[in-house]
């Protein structure tokens, strides 16, 4: 069973930084897509950004230019570098990992609270 640990959320004030990070517990070499999805209270959970294997990203229009994301397939692990913070960015950021050939999301992590605030 693959897990999931994110690291890397608390408060900020706007127009901060944060950088989230995840760590696959195995071998992630079944793992095609990795990405940040992201709920906040009383919306549904949204993405953010995903990679796939090979570098293509996708990312949110409401991040666009201020969010990065990266991974390390050596070291299986993906990071959302996040500039210029609004505090509608304010949500609690899961990571999530989805294997080849597969139609969704396979693995969640437990979540990190993203807290943008003056």
């Amino acid at each position: 069973q693959v897990q999931l640990v994110e690291s890397g959320g608390g408060l900020v004030q706007p127009g901060g930084s944060l950088r989230l990070s995840c760590a696959v517990s195995r071998s992630a070499s079944s793992i095609n897509e990795m990405g940040w999805y992201r709920q906040a209270p009383g919306k549904q959970r949204e993405l953010v950004a995903v990679i796939r294997s090979g570098g293509n990203t996708n990312y949110a229009d409401s991040v666009k230019g201020r969010f990065t994301i990266s991974r390390d397939n050596a070291k299986n692990t993906v990071h959302l570098q996040m500039n210029s913070l609004k505090p509608e960015d304010t949500a609690v950021y899961y990571c999530s990992a989805q294997r080849y050939y597969s139609r969704g999301v396979d693995y969640w992590g437990q979540g990190t609270q993203v807290t943008v605030s003056s």
